[in-house]
């Protein structure tokens, strides 16, 4: 019997390294893309195959699923991982930094369903999306990433939705706090004008890109087993919540009424001040 087959996205660290690491256990033969190869060396000594991959760029999407015809014939887990967050005020994004971020975690993944449909579907496979609580409860200052997981969110149930009658099965996960290096990448991607209004709360913009890292953060290793549970699970829910706060932060959303959740969120970024 032919081994599965995964392809999963942002491989370089955090969770694509992990649930990579942890599909190798499973006996699958893993299929691990990053932007630089180099990152993948801890998965390809264990017999990853290595895929030079920007989600972004229209023809490295097109030949990984060339590879994947021409090699392995077949894709029964395609995992879409790989994204980024920008952080700051709404108002000081500008349209390169939206599009930028709606490219990379909400287009390129379903350019990469469309791309390999056709091998999940000979496979029955099956789809997962990494979305995010943040898609679910809104902060300040990282509302256009927040924006972007819930469109992803929204794409995942329509594809769900559409791709059932062809045997291809759609997951949606959203992790709350999960060790990685998200919150030096955010970090990185703070936009802030120089004359921004939110300059006195300059602080709290560079503490919520590294919200999600701190003491009580889930190990990536975690994240991965628990999600692959779900992934050996025949009947499965639509969305899966996994890691620190990810069921408490929904909790807030859906019981708490929203003018007390939004004096909580203010308050937790000083945002009661200055008004």
């Amino acid at each position: 019997m032919n081994k599965p087959v995964a392809l999963i996205t942002g491989c370089s660290s955090g969770i694509g390294q992990a649930l990579a690491q942890v599909c190798l256990d499973e006996g699958y033969t893993v299929y691990a893309t990053a932007r630089n190869p180099d990152s993948l060396a801890p998965l390809t000594s264990r017999g990853a195959l290595a895929v030079t991959l920007d989600v972004n760029n229209a023809e490295q999407v097109a030949a990984c699923a060339e590879r994947l015809r021409s090699e392995a014939g077949r894709l029964d887990l395609l995992v879409n991982n790989a994204g980024y967050g920008a952080m700051g005020p709404v108002l000081d994004a500008d349209r390169a930094t939206l599009l930028k971020q709606f490219d990379t975690n909400v287009f390129a993944p379903l350019e990469m369903v469309r791309a390999h449909a056709d091998l999940l579907r000979e496979a029955r496979g099956l789809i997962v999306n990494i979305g995010s609580v943040s898609g679910v409860t809104t902060t300040p200052f990282s509302g256009v990433y927040c924006a972007s997981k819930a469109a992803l969110h929204a794409l995942s149930d329509a594809l769900r939705l559409e791709l059932a009658p062809f045997g291809i099965q759609v997951l949606t996960v959203q992790p709350g706090a999960i060790a990685s290096e998200f919150g030096n990448n955010a970090s990185a991607a703070i936009t802030m004008a120089e004359d921004s209004w939110f300059k006195p709360w300059e602080k709290a913009v560079q503490a919520r890109a590294k919200a999600s890292q701190n003491t009580r953060s889930t190990s990536a290793r975690e994240f991965a087993e628990e999600l692959m549970d779900y992934i050996r699970k025949p009947l499965r829910p639509e969305t899966a919540l996994i890691g620190s706060g990810a069921r408490s932060m929904v909790r807030l959303k859906r019981w708490l009424p929203t003018s007390i959740l939004d004096t909580r969120l203010r308050k937790r970024f000083k945002l009661d001040r200055m008004l």
